[in-house]
């Protein structure tokens, strides 16, 4: 699928887990050498390890990876544009970067104005330093708003199986060609229909709900987080997957 300018495997990497050892930064470089273009971190996860491991595995980030940060979360006062212009540029410092891939503004602050964060993050694509803007745990009022100030590439909002909230926002981003990035995309319940789907496809219950996912919207670009390599290659392995009609709204 197409990230703004960038063609990329429509299941990605979640490293909210992910700390600076050799173990895991040789995942990160398994995770690339296996398929995975899509690289979900952010400023806050693991005290900055997230950002440098990557760093460490792949810097200078290769043209065919989009390595996704954010910033701007913790509350109050954390989307003014002073905050995040400090946490893009440690960002780039972590990410040993020029230009970061992608960059979202991690939730929408209730004491700042949504313009204004933004804004701030516009003045850093206007200087060529992120390439594509995204925005998270947003409604469709939100989005709209936000894509008066910058063109908006992604939104990454909580949905699976079991988290369906966001429902309008999955479709209204298919209708106007806006990535869906869900998180906690596996954190569904298990049921009847889920485990029979998987005993028909000799998949994994992960394998089902990835498939899902992927069914519900040519948009959605999924991010499951894992420490594990052979958990990476399970995931991949569900862009192989076809559900039926019959098994997409059984689950549906």
């Amino acid at each position: 699928m197409k990230l703004g300018d960038i063609d990329v495997a429509r299941i990605g990497l979640g490293t909210n887990r992910l700390t600076k050892t050799r173990d895991r930064i040789a995942l990160v470089k398994a995770a690339v050498a296996a398929g995975v273009q899509m690289i979900d971190t952010a400023h806050s996860y693991t005290g900055g390890d997230s950002e440098e491991t990557i760093a460490a595995a792949l810097s200078p980030i290769p043209e065919t990876i989009v390595v996704a940060t954010k910033g701007g979360i913790g509350g109050a006062g954390h989307g003014r544009p002073e905050v995040l212009h400090a946490e893009i540029e440690q960002s780039l410092r972590r990410l040993r970067a020029e230009t970061i891939p992608l960059y979202y503004l991690h939730r929408v602050d209730p004491a700042t104005p949504l313009e204004e964060s933004l804004g701030a993050i516009k003045q850093y694509q206007d200087r060529g330093k992120i390439r594509h803007v995204g925005i998270s745990e947003v409604g469709i009022d939100q989005i709209e708003r936000a894509r008066q100030v910058v063109p908006i590439t992604a939104v990454q909002n909580h949905y699976n199986l079991s988290e369906r909230k966001y429902e309008s926002v999955v479709d209204y981003c298919a209708g106007e060609g806006i990535v869906f990035v869900p998180f906690f995309p596996l954190r569904a319940h298990r049921s009847a229909a889920l485990v029979e789907i998987a005993r028909r496809h000799e998949a994994t219950q992960t394998q089902i709900m990835l498939a899902w996912l992927l069914r519900r919207s040519p948009v959605m670009l999924p991010i499951p987080g894992t420490l594990s390599l052979e958990h990476v290659k399970e995931n991949m392995a569900a862009l192989n997957i076809e559900l039926t009609d019959a098994e997409f709204e059984s689950l549906r």
